[in-house]
């Protein structure tokens, strides 16, 4: 199976034009005005999807099964309470407020049942006439099915197209909240191997890359991610490790609206080579404070942000150290050579902290594939957010000459002084 930007690029607009379907259609089902959160094409492994599904929280899910021009299956999942909400929402004409109030404590009986699964069947419906749209073709929807639980298994454990634990699947994964309430829901696609393998067939206009080859490069990331983590811990001296890989493939200017609107403090690079591109670490200032106290223990004088120049130094300095372990790490998987460029201080809140990387891709490049990583410091989240942002037609060369057996022979080679807490 093969895919390339043009194909994946289609299937993002699927996923858009879908979730606007959907989001429109719980709006006029329910009155309450909706909009289309974070789109992405997610390639994740089995035992990702499953900790998404597994944070002690109730579950409700639709689930159909697709035939046509989609193979596989449709799953719309909300949390327990978000699906209580919008049933009381339709019914709340029938209802007295007094039972209404009641009813939103009960277990799912027949009626409420019948109402949520409506809701989920238009849902899913919308987000299938998007994708029929976009494809031009013809895609049956089976009857729905309502499911609860509090892990992946009743949702998806039964579905032979569903990931196993180390496999990376395609997904869909779309976001729909509704404005001023706590309702909202995930969607998923799990499509069949080889319906997908014949959308990408058709859809590729270019020689593509082997899916296997996307893996690969996906456990080079995570390698060098397992880098950064020991780099972080020998040079702050705090215990860190890798706690979320994830591949996404999205449009660029929806990279933005997934950095918290928040003052970040970070450190960006240009890397050239195969492939060439961008990479960012990105931390909350609360995580970059204890960086610098860990770095800087007789303390740096700061400016009214709090980074003065040992504190911004010290920053940099672990950023261009992890950076060439994370960098190091594909250069020598792929036998080729990647240099980055001398560290930039970031000092901004939210979207503004990558916006110069999104301007400067975007003058070749609609979408990308973007590492997302977050490492945990002494169990707790220590916020350092890994934006690898590849260009896509050196990621396209790069892929196509890389052996996959080399990934796990070979290590990274980034060598750096431990700095000494007192």
């Amino acid at each position: 199976m093969k895919l390339d930007v043009n194909a994946l690029g289609t299937f993002y607009r699927m996923a858009r034009e879908g979730a606007g379907l959907a989001a429109g259609r719980l709006t006029r089902m329910t009155g309450v005005e909706t909009q289309v959160g974070i789109t992405k094409l997610n390639f994740m492994r089995g035992t990702e999807i499953r900790r998404d599904f597994e944070d002690g929280t109730e579950k409700v899910g639709i689930r159909v099964e697709l035939t046509g021009g989609i193979e596989g299956h449709s799953v719309v999942v909300f949390d327990r309470s978000s699906a209580l909400r919008i049933v009381e929402t339709l019914l709340s004409e029938s209802e007295t407020e007094t039972e209404t109030e009641e009813f939103a404590t009960e277990e799912f009986d027949e009626m409420n049942r019948s109402a949520a699964t409506e809701v989920g069947n238009i849902m899913n419906n919308g987000f299938v006439d998007g994708w029929a749209d976009v494809l031009e073709t013809v895609i049956d929807v089976s009857t729905p099915e309502f499911i609860e639980g509090t892990s992946g298994e009743p949702f998806f454990g039964d579905i032979d197209e569903a990931p196993e634990g180390g496999d990376l699947a395609l997904l869909f994964h779309s976001h729909i909240g509704a404005v001023g309430t706590e309702i909202g829901f995930s969607h998923y696609l799990f499509p069949k191997r080889e319906s997908m393998a014949q959308l990408l067939e058709h859809l590729r206009t270019s020689d593509g890359i082997e899916y296997d080859k996307l893996d690969g490069f996906d456990r080079m990331a995570e390698q060098g991610a397992e880098e950064v983590a020991k780099t972080a811990t020998t040079l702050t001296g705090i215990e860190t490790s890798v706690e979320i890989r994830r591949l996404n493939f999205v449009s660029l200017e929806a990279i933005p609206e997934e950095v918290s609107n928040e003052k970040l403090v970070g450190v960006a690079f240009e890397f050239d080579g195969t492939p060439s591109g961008y990479l960012l670490f990105l931390f909350d200032e609360e995580s970059a404070h204890e960086i610098v106290d860990a770095m800087v223990p007789m303390g740096a004088p700061g400016d009214e942000d709090g980074f003065g120049e040992m504190g911004t130094s010290a920053i940099k300095e672990l950023g261009n150290i992890m950076a060439s372990g994370f960098l190091d790490g594909w250069a020598n998987v792929l036998d080729t050579t990647i240099d980055h460029s001398t560290p930039e201080f970031i000092h901004d809140i939210g979207a503004a902290a990558v916006d110069p990387v999104i301007i400067q891709l975007g003058e070749n490049q609609d979408f990308a594939f973007v590492f997302d990583t977050v490492v945990v410091a002494d169990g707790r989240e220590f916020d350092c957010e890994i934006y690898a942002i590849p260009d896509e037609s050196d990621l396209e060369r790069a892929l196509n000459d890389l052996d996959v057996d080399r990934i796990d022979e070979t290590p990274t080679t980034a060598e750096f002084q431990e700095v000494e807490n007192t």
